[in-house]
């Protein structure tokens, strides 16, 4: 009888992994048409690789936290329409002057506002 209830425990699974399956391929297909219609805006604009927002303020964060002449952690990023926005407080005005480098040699960086960042200690 231990057989029989591991088969039905075999069953129970392989029918719930197919049930799922199911019930979430419309949500892949979805997401696939979503990224081909992307791909292919992007490819008409002239670019294979698509760069949003959301990949741009990755890029810069993660660009200010592996340049260790930038308080990386110091420095919050937002970016709306390409346009970089740094603020926080850094020890210097050359950290200042290197984040903002560093976000403007982003791909996809249209404009950096560092005007949110100071040196800590003095008002900008």
């Amino acid at each position: 009888m231990k057989h029989n209830g591991l088969n039905k425990n075999g069953l129970c699974l392989a029918i719930l992994v197919g049930a799922t399956g199911f019930l979430m391929a419309p949500a892949f297909a979805q997401d696939a048409k979503t990224a081909d219609h992307m791909n292919k805006q992007q490819h008409e604009e002239g670019s294979d690789q698509p760069v949003n927002d959301t990949w741009i303020t990755t890029k810069v964060k993660a660009e200010l936290l592996a340049d260790r002449d930038v308080s990386g952690m110091d420095i919050s990023v937002e970016t709306v329409n390409g346009t970089v926005t740094l603020t926080g407080h850094v020890d210097t005005q050359a950290q200042i002057d290197r984040a903002t480098a560093l976000a403007r040699g982003i791909k996809g960086v249209t404009n950096v506002d560092a005007s949110g960042l100071s040196v800590a200690g003095t008002h900008r």
